[in-house]
Order: C-alpha cells, then structure tokens, then sequence
C-alpha cells in the first residue's frame, strides 16, 4: 500500500519573500472539516473566503490563489488562518489538492494559477 507523504505546517515551503510579503491572514470557510498544511485554495468571490480549490466551479474557488500553511479544522465554522500567497516557491510532491483535481492535466492547471499569483511549484 502506498500513501502520500502529507506536508506538515509549512514543510511545502521552499522560499518566500523577505518580511511577510509572500505571506496573508485569510478565513477558511467552514464546512470542509480538517484541511491540511500544503492544500490548494481559493477565494470564494461572494464571501472573501477562502477553500480547498475545486477542478471546475463557479463561486470563485475553483481559481487557484495561494497555499494553506497550518492544518485546519473548519468543521465547527470559519477559521483564521495564514497562506502562501505571492512570492514563493513551493515543493510539489507535498502540495494537497481538493478530491476532484484528481489527475495530472488538472493539476497541472493549478500549478499555472498558483504561477499567475506569484507562487511557483517546483
């Protein structure tokens, strides 16, 4: 059986911006229960909050915008957390994507809308 490594708080990380450039406080939306260091989320447009990053959509989430940073549990509301959202390089075997990014073209269109915010996966 194999499994796939899980990045621990922040282990994704390969660099940033000097300061806290690279770096944002946000809401995870609730709902979602745990959601783990390393996943791919976007911005919901209607709320400002954010969510695990679907393949397709149309609430805004679908949109790859940044990289959580700190495991959450969202299942008893929103949650504050803090993103990787410009400036950084990324490592992606510990990246985490929602369920239905399940194959290598969907991903692939994640990385480039990660890209296009300033965060690179290597």
């Amino acid at each position: 059986m194999s499994e796939k490594m899980r990045a621990r708080d922040w282990s994704f990380l390969l660099s940033e911006a000097s300061g806290n450039r690279s770096r944002e406080s946000i809401t995870m939306a609730s709902g979602n229960s745990v959601v783990l260091a390393g996943t791919v989320i976007g911005e919901v447009t209607a709320t400002e909050k954010f969510k695990p990053s679907p393949a397709t959509g149309s609430d805004g989430s679908q949109v790859a915008k940044a990289i959580l940073g700190q495991t959450v549990d969202t299942s008893g509301g929103d949650v504050d957390a803090v993103i990787v959202r410009r400036d950084a390089e990324v490592k992606k075997d510990l990246i985490v994507f929602d369920d239905s990014v399940n194959d290598d073209t969907k991903r692939a269109a994640k990385f480039e809308q990660l890209a296009a915010s300033g965060v690179i996966v290597r």
